[in-house]
């Protein structure tokens, strides 16, 4: 989904311009509250601000801010025209593009697919430079004719019930059966990550806040802070437009990017309770991990282990590139892991270090005992009361 933070007061351009975008369009006034909407986007290459000219000196100061801030987002100037001495001045502070307030609805959509283009190359850019400061790891064969025997046996043996998974989801409502997203698995290898869907399909569109639910959101935000959002087409009740909704696949709570790198104890992780995205069928196959099933298919093609260190969204995995966590990507990225069996219960609480401790220390220790443990705790953990 694309992000679109347009900074300005020009009524007629916001109406214009958050009709023919097709993203999220939020609406702020100034360089600071974009900021702190963008501190809660984790799909940097996804988000666009859209800048409107005023005073080219004010203007640049903002843009350099917030380009120095946020290198992944790409800035667009929303001008009629400039002058040529005022066009270096954007393009040294940090704007990328330019649009006029009424742009039509080929130039965002030649836009849209640039950005598309560059968020993928950005990716595997973050995975090769990664990969290169890697000894690569190599699973051990023993483990890998573990998992294509398991995973085999599992997909004959539970056929009846992905199946019927598929049908009911399909029954309730209107998208495709599965849902894939882009995680980061051993060595920083990207690979398209396998679930059963269990959200509405158009649920993203009712976020109304950034930084709320999240069990490892270390502070509030202030209410003078909070943003102007536009949502177009935004559906459901109020209550539902009350509660935040957050994608486990492009939206976060994380606190500023370049914080976070400094600061080791901050959570790069995020658990929602009750998120009211989720359909009926949705809340069941996650209470029972039914939606992870589909990841056998990830097992058999060598994506995934059964038994390893859980493959994460991209941004997640940036900020754990420093030496004292690049290990838990020297081992096997897997369907069920170590901090999965250990605290399970308890409504999935963990604290993210606790986390970060336990992938690590799969990675150093890992052998046919530990996994044929793990899976053991595995069957015994899954089902049980919690939402998880």
């Amino acid at each position: 989904m694309l992000y679109y933070i347009y900074i300005g007061n020009s009524q007629t351009a916001i109406d214009h311009l958050s009709k023919v975008t097709n993203g999220m369009f939020v609406t702020v006034s100034g360089a600071r509250k974009a900021a702190k909407i963008i501190d809660g986007i984790r799909e940097r290459y996804n988000t666009s601000i859209l800048y409107e000219q005023t005073d080219t000196e004010k203007d640049c100061l903002d843009i350099t801010c917030l380009h120095k801030r946020f290198p992944r987002v790409y800035i667009i100037l929303i001008t009629e025209g400039l002058p040529a001495e005022a066009r270096k001045a954007y393009l040294q502070a940090g704007v990328n593009n330019t649009l006029p307030p009424q742009a039509d609805e080929t130039s965002i959509h030649r836009m849209t697919q640039f950005l598309q283009v560059r968020q993928k190359h950005k990716m595997q850019e973050f995975s090769q430079s990664h990969r290169k400061m890697l000894n690569t790891f190599h699973l051990p064969a023993w483990k890998r004719a573990f998992d294509i025997l398991f995973a085999i046996c599992a997909l004959i043996i539970l056929s009846p019930l992905l199946i019927g998974t598929a049908i009911a989801i399909r029954l309730e409502s209107k998208g495709k059966v599965i849902y894939k997203s882009q995680r980061v698995g051993s060595n920083y290898r990207i690979f398209n990550f396998l679930k059963f869907r269990s959200m509405y399909t158009n649920a993203d569109k009712k976020l109304k806040e950034l930084n709320a639910l999240n069990q490892y959101k270390m502070e509030e935000e202030t209410a003078d802070d909070t943003p102007d959002i536009r949502f177009d087409d935004l559906t459901g009740s109020s209550d539902e437009e009350a509660n935040l909704l957050i994608s486990d696949d492009f939206i976060i709570p994380e606190k500023d990017f370049f914080r976070q790198k400094a600061q080791s104890k901050e959570s790069p992780f995020v658990k929602i309770e009750n998120d009211p995205r989720v359909t009926r069928i949705g809340r069941f196959i996650r209470k029972y991990s039914i939606d992870e099933l589909p990841q056998l298919f990830n097992v058999l093609k060598g994506d995934m282990s059964i038994v390893g260190n859980r493959p994460l969204p991209l941004y997640e995995a940036e900020l754990l590139t420093s030496d004292a966590y690049i290990d838990r990507f020297m081992a096997p990225s897997g369907l069920t892991g170590l901090w999965q069996v250990e605290k399970r219960g308890g409504a999935g609480k963990m604290s993210a270090e606790e986390r970060k401790q336990l992938d690590i220390k799969y990675a150093q220790e890992f052998c046919f005992r530990l996994d044929m443990k793990i899976l053991l705790k595995t069957f015994t953990a899954f089902v049980q009361k919690e939402n998880v």
